[in-house]
């Protein structure tokens, strides 16, 4: 992305210039939460005016959200608005119990000092007598020392009774929550006023963000200006925050770079630095999203016991750092791996993309619900005539080796035995396409590489004639040695040409062309914030969109790991990885991590990946999530993944108190009448002792509907063990 917002996707019609390597931006400060494309400024509006009531509205929400804390948590943790637990897990009562303890106490203490205060414990007022000089009797500073005591007395019940009646954790657990929530509504509010009341943009503190401190600490007060007075009117979206802020991080770095920040915000606005499409937002949110920490709120943690103490009932969120590692969600039909996970995922990246953050390539069969065409730079529908571009089968290289290599990943399922090797294939494949391009100038089309492969003697015989015409004797001499081994018992040719003829049907004609006379997509456009999506034609064609599927993941692969420029997150999503994963895709997993990028990949169960595969699978990924509904073979493969942990074990053995005389039966009835226990005696036994954090029955039985159980790994290392996630919540 140049000053002007204007760069290319690297279409075969153009070849975009590369953009020099640079670090990752710092993260901006506090963005704004305002979904939808805010209209323009009214005419006639000048900085500074007073903000009518319609401008007061549309700019709460942003400013609410804009001066909203963001506090990092473990790995997973939504941050917006996140409130830390205690350090350590205080002991948790019954409610009963707790309410019923502390409103004993307090009717305890409330007798008690009725008591004194009617005389009816004359004890408790000889302290007082004793301390008092019989010179004081009758005077006023006996009367004070009095009162002092009284106080005093009072207080010591209130503690003893507090103590005994756990009033401190009563009030943490509700009083305190009714206190924040009248907090926060006190803050939206204030907000609310503050969009309002601060018309004048210098009005506004030094650290609030909406004020664009950071433009003023660098002597830019007028662009500072001009940005804080849209972004009191509303005119400022989350997206456009973010952008503008990307922006300057990487502008103010080089000799001119501030005075073409200033000249492009002078003339456009909160529309600077707009993304290619000139798209601001997309047309619909489906997820909560927080562009500042570049997070998509998936769900919140069940507040169980099953869930590790910091994560009971927090947002649940995933963003680039987690990506980065790839994530595996696996689930049956109709568990939400779509709606739930998959949609978020990429709306976030859609709209990282639009801040300049992120590219997107998002694959599904025809029909899924990936987001509408509107929200995307790039839709390719493959075996659909009306498509408006095509895919590269090669990968927009000109390497015939490495063409070979990922067409022979595609073409090869991991399915096929130990007579498909790999890199047979990639040898077999290279033989063909090193001289027809050497020929040609190009790679063959479809049909031309099926009958190649297929040792078609006419086509071989005119590739030979235009190798001798062009004086290329060492592609010559590959041909001549793919002739000699074509034909043969064991001949992987064959093979690879039925493979190939899954693409050489009557639905994909157009599709795939060589000639130029399309524009066909190529992945070495993911050094800029594309969002592409990418149908698949699995209703009638399952096997070739299988096919097109691992190679688009062997493309995202290469191409995401060659980039020169990798300040922009990138983002293969596959909605069905049935059949995709092969050995070198795994190994590929573990390379996007320093590549910044990552895959998601969604399945239906792990029998979709060969069995050698599984394990390997689940090592290479950072984040799994298992939904709800999995078998207990799948089961089994997440819970060796997470491995045991050591827990304390409790046997308790309980028995009804009798001991005692009237008086200590009389005590234990009133405690059963506010507290509803009986009081008894116990014995307990403790043991430590190895058990699965999850175990294959726990997952296939025990997750509830609409749930799913998640473990993450961020890029530095950060994990987190599994837990149980309320996907709706």
């Amino acid at each position: 992305m140049d000053v002007e917002g204007a760069h290319g996707y690297g279409y075969r019609e153009s070849t975009p210039a590369s953009s020099p390597a640079v670090p990752p931006p710092a993260p901006p400060p506090k963005p704004s939460y305002a979904p939808g494309a805010p209209p323009p400024p009214g005419p006639g509006h000048v900085p500074g005016q007073a903000l009518g009531a319609a401008h007061e509205d549309r700019a709460a929400p942003f400013l609410t959200w804009l001066r909203t804390p963001r506090v990092a948590g473990a790995p997973g943790t939504y941050a917006y608005g996140h409130v830390p637990r205690p350090a350590q897990e205080p002991e948790r009562l019954p409610d009963r119990r707790l309410v019923g303890g502390a409103v004993g106490a307090l009717v305890c203490g409330a007798v008690v000092w009725s008591l004194f205060w009617d005389g009816y414990l004359p004890f408790l007022i000889w302290p007082l007598e004793w301390v008092t000089p019989d010179s004081w009797l009758g005077t006023g500073s006996a009367e004070a020392l009095g009162y002092s005591y009284y106080v005093l007395l009072a207080l010591v019940i209130a503690v003893l009774c507090g103590r005994a009646g756990r009033w401190p954790e009563a009030v943490r657990r509700y009083l305190l929550p009714l206190l924040r929530r009248t907090a926060r509504a006190a803050s939206a509010a204030k907000a609310a006023r503050s969009a309002g009341t601060a018309a004048d943009p210098a009005a506004t503190g030094a650290d609030d963000p909406a004020g664009w401190p950071e433009l003023r600490a660098a002597g830019e007060h007028a662009t500072a200006d001009r940005l804080a007075d849209e972004t009191l009117r509303g005119a400022l979206n989350d997206v456009d925050f973010v952008r503008l802020h990307r922006a300057w991080a990487r502008l103010r770095t080089r000799p001119d770079g501030t005075a073409a920040y200033a000249r492009a915000v002078a003339e456009h606005g909160a529309a600077a630095f707009a993304h290619p499409s000139g798209a601001r937002d997309l047309p619909v949110r489906t997820a909560r999203h927080d562009l500042y920490t570049a997070q998509v709120r998936l769900g919140a943690a069940d507040d169980g016991k099953r869930n590790p103490y910091a994560y009971r009932g927090v947002g649940f969120a995933l963003d680039p750092a987690l990506l980065g590692t790839s994530l595996l969600v696996v689930g049956p039909p109709g568990a939400g791996k779509t709606r739930h996970v998959v949609r978020p995922v990429v709306e976030s990246l859609c709209l990282q993309a639009l801040a300049g953050g992120a590219a997107v390539v998002a694959v599904g069969a025809a029909g899924s619900a990936l987001g509408p065409d509107d929200a995307f730079d790039v839709v390719i529908r493959l075996g659909d005539p009306a498509s408006g571009y095509d895919l590269d089968l090669y990968g927009g290289t000109a390497d015939p080796d490495e063409a070979a290599g990922l067409l022979a990943e595609a073409l090869l399922d991991g399915f096929d035995g130990p007579e498909a090797d790999p890199r047979r294939a990639a040898t077999a494949l290279a033989r063909v396409l090193g001289p027809y391009r050497a020929a040609h100038g190009r790679f063959p089309a479809v049909p031309e590489l099926r009958e190649l492969l297929d040792g078609n003697q006419p086509a071989l015989a005119t590739l030979r004639d235009a190798l001798e015409a062009a004086q290329e004797h060492a592609w010559a001499r590959e041909l001549a040695a793919w002739e000699r081994q074509s034909g043969r018992p064991g001949d992987i040719g064959a093979l690879l040409a039925d493979r190939v003829a899954l693409l050489d049907r009557p639905a994909f004609a157009g599709f795939f062309d060589v000639s130029g006379k399309t524009r066909p997509f190529a992945l070495s456009a993911l050094e800029h914030p594309v969002r592409v999506r990418i149908d698949l034609p699995q209703r009638g064609h399952a096997e070739a969109s299988r096919m097109l599927a691992r190679l688009l993941l062997a493309q995202f692969t290469a191409a995401a790991t060659a980039r020169r420029d990798r300040s922009v997150f990138a983002c293969l999503v596959l909605d069905d990885a049935a059949r995709a994963v092969t050995a070198e895709a795994v190994r590929g997993l573990q390379r996007l991590r320093s590549a910044h990028a990552g895959v998601v990949l969604a399945l239906r169960t792990l029998d979709d990946v060969p069995e050698t595969l599984r394990s390997a699978l689940l090592g290479a990924t950072g984040c799994r999530m298992a939904l709800s509904g999995v078998t207990t073979w799948d089961g089994k493969r997440f819970a060796e993944s997470w491995g045991t942990t050591w827990v304390e074990e409790s046997d308790v053995t309980r028995a009804p108190d009798v001991s005692g005389g009237i008086v200590r039966r009389t005590a234990r009835g009133a405690r059963r009448l506010f507290t509803g226990e009986a009081a008894t005696t116990e014995s307990v036994t403790v043991r430590k002792v190895e058990r699965e954090r999850w175990s294959a029955s726990d997952l296939a039985h025990a997750v509830p509907p609409g749930h799913a159980v998640a473990s993450l790994t961020t890029v530095g290392g950060d994990h987190s063990p599994p837990v149980l996630v309320d996907l709706r919540g």
